[in-house]
């Protein structure tokens, strides 16, 4: 096998593809071009380390580095390559990328694997084309059908069974098989200051809070910006506009996370009274009861004061993550490897899709410096991004051999 590039190559391979000229950021959206490039470079790296690489029929990849020596069940890493919109480069790509770098250094060492080693490589993870996030591993594992996913449709009308033969896919052709993981690793950057705050490079995951994703429609009539007197107005933007606090007090009383990052508005004039606004609130919380408990109030809340607007409101809880306990004993089998610490996450990921389908499943994460994420902000410094490979590199050996 012909020398393999090493982290700093293949990341500056990846700094230009999808990468917006004006904000720095990235659009690295699902079954677009971008995207295809992305899943192409994955395929040419795999073949250049002399690892088969099986496409599935939405996108989903895995190479197997699988020698003689290698029997049982596999250990798989890797994570995705799809971007929020604007989105920063570490998130998803530095996984993929680490993944190939620490079968690198393993090979270096001459470490001869006693299970097989797979790097993977998750569509639509982000959720940010089609609405549904981790909609690749939901796929594979079972938590989401094809019937219920085709039919879902991104902002330009595109249902996602076009979007998906557009690229060049078929779904008949059927989706990775799991059936050979016997533990999941994904390397992340990390979506916090947790690590900051401790002076270390590495860490890994405990458990992913609860999260979800509900649309909020808020229905009004359309009127004259001009001639419609205050009093006599129907107006939902006020009616939204006033849950979004809402949502914003309730999230910070209870130490939970709330946010209404997306709207649309109808008819969308300057000079009219909306007839319609739906907003997207992402809501977070530190368990399934309080995440319950905290969007219920925030949807009595938007009841209440659309009942004094004029307004009508229908929530759609568009879906819904429970919470995620990675294995406690296999986290702490890990850590012990470079004393790391075991640390929480607010982020869904495609690591508790695969643990909540029964499957081993452990996370590392690198240090971000400003916490900054979802944001061409993101960042994190090339020696802590090698750290994270030698890190993924250790975890892989202790797991394989």
């Amino acid at each position: 096998m012909p020398p393999s590039r090493d982290f700093e190559e293949m990341w500056r391979d990846l700094a230009p593809v999808g990468r917006s000229a004006s904000s720095g950021g990235y659009f690295r959206q699902p079954w677009a071009s971008a995207e295809t490039e992305l899943r192409a470079w994955f395929a040419a790296e795999c073949e250049a380390r002399g690892l088969a690489v099986e496409t599935d029929g939405i996108g989903n990849q895995v190479a197997w580095w699988s020698p003689e020596s290698a029997s049982g069940p596999g250990v798989l890493t890797g994570s995705h390559l799809d971007s929020v919109l604007d989105g920063g480069a570490y998130d998803g790509p530095l996984g993929v990328a680490s993944a190939l770098a620490a079968v690198d250094l393993l090979q270096a060492r001459g470490f001869a694997p006693a299970r097989p080693i797979g790097v993977s490589v998750f569509v639509e993870e982000e959720g940010s084309r089609f609405g549904r996030a981790c909609l690749g591993s939901r796929l594979v594992t079972g938590a989401t059908t094809w019937d219920q996913a085709r039919e879902l449709r991104d902002r330009d009308g595109v249902f996602l069974a076009d979007a998906v033969a557009d690229a060049g896919l078929d779904p008949e052709q059927g989706l990775l098989s799991l059936e050979r993981v016997g533990t999941f690793v994904e390397l992340h950057v990390e979506q916090g200051r947790d690590l900051v705050d401790r002076g270390v490079a590495v860490g890994l995951a405990s458990e992913i809070w609860p999260h979800g994703r509900y649309r909020f429609d808020f229905a009004g009539q359309a009127n004259h910006a001009g001639t419609t007197r205050m009093e006599d107005r129907h107006d939902p933007m006020l009616t939204y506009a006033m849950t979004a606090l809402a949502a914003n007090k309730q999230a910070r009383l209870a130490g939970q996370r709330a946010t209404f990052g997306r709207i649309s508005v109808e008819p969308n004039g300057t000079n009219a009274v909306p007839s319609l606004v739906t907003a997207w609130l992402d809501a977070r919380a530190s368990s399934d009861d309080a995440l319950a408990a905290m969007v219920a109030l925030i949807e009595k809340q938007a009841e209440e004061r659309a009942g004094r607007d004029g307004t009508s409101l229908v929530m759609t809880a568009e879906s819904v993550s429970g919470s995620v306990a990675f294995d406690p004993d296999l986290a702490a089998r890990l850590a012990r490897l470079g004393d790391w610490p075991v640390i929480p996450t607010q982020a869904g990921h495609d690591a508790g899709i695969l643990s909540d389908a029964g499957i081993p499943t452990a996370m590392v994460f690198v240090r971000n410096p400003t916490g900054v994420s979802h944001s061409p902000d993101e960042h994190a410094e090339m020696a802590d991004c090698l750290a994270g490979v030698e890190a993924l590199a250790d975890v892989l050996e202790e797991l394989a051999r």
